[in-house]
């Protein structure tokens, strides 16, 4: 863009200065997960008292969240579309919480359905025409800049240079530039223990040589990886890049040669990890962060080489229903991309896709109850993530249990041979009267 220096340095400013541009009433959207631009945030807190009923609106956070405290009830109305630690009260008591497929979420935003007024988001710093990168989001950050009425831009040196649909000319979208460099959150790897290591192996036995895989990120993520080290020629299309993903990359294992598309690329609409991950991703054409819309959107993940959708779950009933995202009367994170990813890997063109739910089999609460995760029924009230015709592997460290295409009883049957043994008594019992068929 022609003297986009001169534009940059006439919309130069100060946080506290920035946002002013926020009203009253305002729809404000964060960039999502660890390229939310703090400063901003902090600044928006700070000046709280400028506001009545500004409604706060983003995925999973790593952030403070101080927009949620109480005493800012009255100013900012919290609207989340997954819910962090952080956040989870106030969804709970006076805020909201607004479910959907991840794929859909831009196109909410193009028909404003979900309004973005304002745009908060941190942006690399600009390049020798005035580019800049998201860095670590494509997913629904790259519409919603399009999408808001005013963009609010923290440059920052420390946001890697990433490719994709996440380079843009910040001068033809920016309204406020707040140049404020700060690290991104970072997540530390998970330790993986003796339950987890034993899911690991049974996933990693479900994958093929040439497969595409969707990874998250925890223990169970990462154990899988640590099991894929004898694996060739892998590829991933995720919704997140992680460092189980990169380590993979650097052995050789994943090198995206097999994909039926984007070959010799890892594509992923959000970057989450330690700062080597965000280093690896700088600058780095072997990585393809994109909109939510491409990389989530199930008609194209169906079209992936050998596609292995692999994700968690608060627990599962016997007839497969699973529930990932809610217990009763309680938001406790978000659907996300799992059911994106689950029915893409299950449509898959090459008769190859996998969706695996991967957890462990019990929980042990605070006061030392043992829980059993998978259950005769889930709990009344609570809310269903995947239908039980959606979920085809479950997998815990006892073993794989195949439902597809099985009766209710069978899947009954193959869901308590992977349940925890103590817990495995009551829940033929509870098969045998739902289903009026012996174990």
């Amino acid at each position: 863009m022609k003297n986009w220096k001169e534009l940059y340095d006439a919309k130069k400013m100060t946080s506290d200065e920035a946002v002013q541009l926020i009203k009253s009433g305002d729809k404000v959207v964060f960039q999502h997960d660890v390229g939310e631009p703090e400063e901003l945030v902090r600044a928006m807190v700070r000046n709280a008292k400028n506001y009545k009923n500004v409604e706060i609106s983003h995925m999973f956070s790593l952030g403070p969240g101080d927009y949620c405290k109480e005493e800012y009830k009255e100013n900012f109305h919290p609207n989340m579309w997954f819910v962090s630690g952080q956040t989870r009260k106030a969804v709970n008591t006076w805020g909201d919480y607004t479910s959907f497929f991840f794929h859909e979420l831009p196109e909410l935003m193009r028909q404003e359905i979900i309004k973005v007024d304002v745009v908060l988001i941190n942006v690399s710093k600009p390049d020798k025409l005035g580019y800049v990168s998201t860095g670590v989001s494509g997913d629904y950050t790259v519409q919603a800049i399009k999408s808001a009425k005013t963009v609010i831009a923290q440059v920052n040196e420390h946001v890697p240079f990433t490719y994709g649909d996440v380079v843009f000319p910040l001068m033809e979208y920016a309204d406020a530039i707040v140049e404020y460099d700060e690290p991104l959150p970072t997540i530390p790897a998970s330790k993986i223990g003796p339950v987890e290591e034993e899911i690991g192996k049974y996933c990693a036995s479900l994958i093929e040589d040439g497969a595409t895989l969707q990874l998250g990120i925890g223990s169970i993520p990462d154990a899988v990886c640590a099991q894929l080290k004898n694996k060739k020629h892998l590829g991933l299309h995720s919704e997140m890049l992680g460092d189980g993903a990169m380590q993979l990359y650097y052995e050789g294992v994943i090198d995206n040669t097999e994909k039926a598309f984007d070959k010799d690329v890892m594509v992923a609409n959000f970057v989450m990890g330690t700062q080597e991950l965000y280093e690896f991703c700088d600058h780095n054409h072997a990585v393809k962060v994109m909109p939510v819309d491409y990389v989530n959107d199930p008609t194209i993940i169906m079209n992936c080489s050998k596609m292995i959708a692999i994700n968690g779950a608060l627990g599962c009933d016997l007839y497969g229903q699973v529930a990932s995202d809610a217990m009763p009367g309680l938001q406790f994170s978000g659907v996300g991309g799992q059911v994106d990813f689950i029915r893409g890997a299950a449509m898959a063109r090459d008769g190859k896709g996998k969706g695996i739910i991967a957890m462990p089999s019990m929980t042990v609460k605070k006061d030392g109850t043992k829980i059993s995760k998978i259950t005769a029924t889930l709990a009344e009230g609570q809310p269903v993530t995947d239908s039980r015709n959606d979920t085809e592997f479950v997998v815990t460290e006892y073993g794989i249990a195949n439902l597809w295409g099985l009766s209710n009883a069978d899947r009954a049957r193959a869901l308590i041979d992977i349940a925890h043994p103590d817990f495995r008594p009551q829940l033929k019992e509870d098969m045998e009267r739902m289903f009026h068929q012996k174990y």
